[in-house]
């Protein structure tokens, strides 16, 4: 309440200056002034019943304010806003308040509507009561006491309301008429004033559009159901627009519906009797093809959610069959040959068709959220995506492939088997790789270094059984640049292992050092040595062991013990014969 009135003496405030810049005129910024109270107050999650109930309020604050009482508690008496009035630009603003609040109550009815169908008169007449205050509204402004660009906001306001009123009676051509009058106006202001301003009418422009092509379309334009697909695609048309473009498509494919009879797949033609089912099929290729063309990525959602909604109807139509057929088939004692039903192999391929737009937009959903991953924290206290989340979406999708597997009537493909566990081990190795940063974001080393070297494993067994599943792989991940990532993040972490002294004593004991082998000895491992960071590293031993080298050869004369000698005999007898003398000569030296 405080807020609410803050915001309106802000708007008071601007609106009084606006008086004096404007040579004297009373001004007030309609579109800024709804468009700013809407946002604030409901609108933002489509809540209209807390914006008519905030109109209210300030309905009554503004009466106050400006002593213009209907009455008093046990009397009603009516007072009219008229030009005479017109000294303050308030009382515009109260008029404008009013149908306001009987649009926003319209559009509450609208959502009742769609369960209670009685409310829909009630919904008309609100919105008349809101055409006729912005006609009052009008009349007003045509004074020549308020300024020329207010005169020309009434116009497009009242245009736009009435163009409102036409549309929900189905008179194409007048409501046409009325929101292209409303169309021009805005469009006219753009032109002329700041850009600040020029964007908000620019998107008044853009939520028209769409209201005129649909307008177009009933009246028989031929190019008008060309740009409502294309509103499709580009997001346009929120709101009740929304609801109007789907009923439109649907009444298309129902008019094409007759034409289809039966479907192929996995080699088995399958006859489509059911008409939701013969209408979803139709509209499958330009579902899929919309969501390829589809250029932001809250589109893309919204396609995605699309789908998945008609997919689990049809689903759902099929399974009521399916149970009626069950009767009968008790009721006539069949004996079941053990083949698959054509209505439960149908039932088995929209179940496929689900659960592959479950893995589609899982892993779109992914790929957002890594390239956010990416990009570096703008605002520290906005909480950014974490791998936590990319895990989660992992799961869903490797339980979605599960599903797959289990599909009545393909336990037998073998082919079709291949497929799907060559797909699960891609994911599991996509969420391995998520699960490996999360413990790096909170410094586990060894876990993560080993959730890494699993997702090797995975990558290895996934480029091994794809040799004979060319194909496979078109529609997934590109596995090849995991790899060269998962390297990368390997490297990336051994080197914050190592610098980390902080948190040593916190890593596991397996990955630490358990004897005193140097460095040196075991480069080609890796290993978390707290001491290699400290003062006295174990880089090498020192001093180092003795180790045995050859030694200088040794050459042995083997020829010798084969060499016979000459016979010395008569030289040693020739020696002999000295005798005594000859040996007293040679220790006295007489012989030398």
């Amino acid at each position: 309440m405080a807020s609410e009135k803050l915001n309106e003496a802000k708007v008071t405030y601007a609106d009084e200056n606006k008086e004096n810049l404007q040579d004297g005129g009373l001004g007030l910024e309609i579109l800024q002034i709804i468009k700013e109270s809407q946002q604030q107050h409901g609108l933002r999650h489509g809540d209209y019943q807390r914006y008519r109930g905030y109109c209210s309020r300030r309905l009554r604050r503004l009466r106050k304010t400006l002593g213009f009482k209907m009455g008093n508690r046990h009397k009603f008496i009516g007072k009219k806003v008229t030009v005479e009035l017109l000294s303050d630009n308030r009382y515009l603003l109260l008029v404008l308040m009013e149908a306001e609040r009987a649009w926003s109550y319209a559009m509450q009815l609208k959502q009742e509507a769609n369960t209670e169908p009685r409310k829909r008169f009630h919904l008309l007449a609100r919105l008349r009561k809101a055409a006729k205050h912005s006609e009052k509204l009008e009349k007003l402004c045509e004074s020549p006491r308020v300024d020329a660009k207010t005169k020309l906001e009434a116009q497009a306001y009242t245009a736009y309301l009435s163009g409102m009123v036409e549309f929900e009676l189905q008179e194409w051509k007048r409501a046409m008429e009325a929101f292209n009058k409303c169309k021009t106006i805005y469009e006219k202001l753009a032109s002329a004033f700041t850009e600040e301003l020029a964007v908000l009418y620019r998107q008044r422009v853009d939520e028209i559009s769409p209201n005129i092509r649909y307008c177009a379309y009933n009246i028989d334009d031929p190019n008008a159901i060309k740009d409502l697909m294309q509103m499709r695609l580009t997001g346009g048309g929120g709101g009740m627009m929304a609801e109007k473009l789907e009923s439109l498509i649907t009444q298309a494919r129902t008019k094409q519906a007759a034409t289809m009879s039966e479907v192929e797949w996995r080699g088995r033609t399958v006859p489509v009797k059911i008409d939701k089912a013969r209408i979803f099929l139709l509209g499958l290729a330009d579902n899929e093809a919309a969501i390829a063309q589809a250029t932001n990525e809250e589109t893309k959602e919204h396609l995605y959610e699309t789908l998945l909604v008609e997919c689990r109807d049809t689903i759902q139509a099929v399974r009521e069959e399916l149970k009626n057929e069950a009767k009968q088939r008790e009721r006539s004692s069949d004996v079941d040959s053990g083949k698959v039903s054509n209505l439960q192999f149908l039932h088995s391929y929209l179940t496929y068709i689900k659960l592959c737009t479950l893995v589609k937009r899982n892993e779109s959903m992914a790929h957002t959220l890594q390239a956010k991953l990416k990009q570096p924290e703008s605002d520290e206290n906005k909480r950014g995506p974490h791998p936590q989340d990319l895990i989660r979406l992992y799961d869903i999708i490797l339980q979605s492939l599960a599903e797959l597997s289990t599909l009545q009537g393909l336990e037998d493909d073998h082919t079709f088997q291949k497929e799907v566990a060559l797909k699960m081990l891609v994911y599991k190795a996509y969420r391995c790789f998520f699960i490996a940063q999360s413990y790096v974001l909170v410094k586990k080393w060894s876990e993560a270094l080993v959730l890494y070297e699993r997702v090797l494993k995975y990558a290895k067994e996934v480029q091994s059984k794809a040799k004979n599943l060319n194909n496979s792989l078109k529609d997934l991940p590109d596995i090849q640049e995991l790899i060269a990532e998962v390297n990368a993040e390997k490297y990336s972490l051994q080197a914050a292992a190592i610098l980390d002294t902080d948190e040593m004593a916190e890593v596991p004991t397996q990955q630490q050092v358990k004897d005193n082998t140097p460095l040196c000895d075991h480069l080609e491992t890796f290993r978390l040595d707290p001491a290699l960071v400290g003062k006295q590293p174990n880089l090498v031993q020192f001093p180092p062991d003795f180790q045995p080298i050859p030694c200088k050869p040794l050459f042995f004369d083997l020829a010798l013990n084969h060499v016979a000698f000459p016979p010395l005999d008569d030289k040693v007898e020739q020696k002999g014969k000295g005798g005594l003398t000859g040996y007293i000569k040679g220790i006295f030296g007489f012989g030398s």
